[in-house]
């Protein structure tokens, strides 16, 4: 995904057509060492194509697909996930009440850190 993103931003610089260089740079400024293999893959499928014909192209296809959890039926949809509140509601709001509480006790016990959770931004 680094790959890609670092070609869009060569591209959206205004260089057409960004070589393995480029992209290095790119990675480099933010502290990323490049895998050649990687960037050779990313640089030989989009070398050549129109950039914005391809997000077009992106687009369309993820236009088609479902997304979420919705049931098509003809031409309406019916979403499994608002048929699953219509049925947890007909069951009864004690459940509900119930688990509020045990969620709530869940959420005092555990104590709140916005330190550092083992990951990077660009790793």
């Amino acid at each position: 995904m680094r790959y890609v993103a670092a070609y869009l931003l060569a591209v959206l610089g205004g260089n057409e057509n960004p070589s393995a260089d480029n992209i290095k740079k790119i990675l480099g400024s933010v502290g990323i060492e490049a895998d050649m293999a990687c960037l050779k893959k990313v640089i030989s499928e989009l070398s050549g194509k129109n950039i914005n014909d391809l997000i077009a192209e992106g687009r369309q296809k993820m236009s088609a697909m479902p997304a979420g959890a919705a049931v098509f039926s003809g031409t309406s949809a019916v979403s499994t996930s608002s048929a699953a509140a219509a049925a947890a509601a007909a069951a009864g709001t004690e459940a509900a009440s119930e688990e509020k509480k045990v969620e709530a006790k869940k959420e005092e016990s555990e104590p709140e850190s916005d330190e550092d959770m083992g990951f990077g931004l660009f790793d």
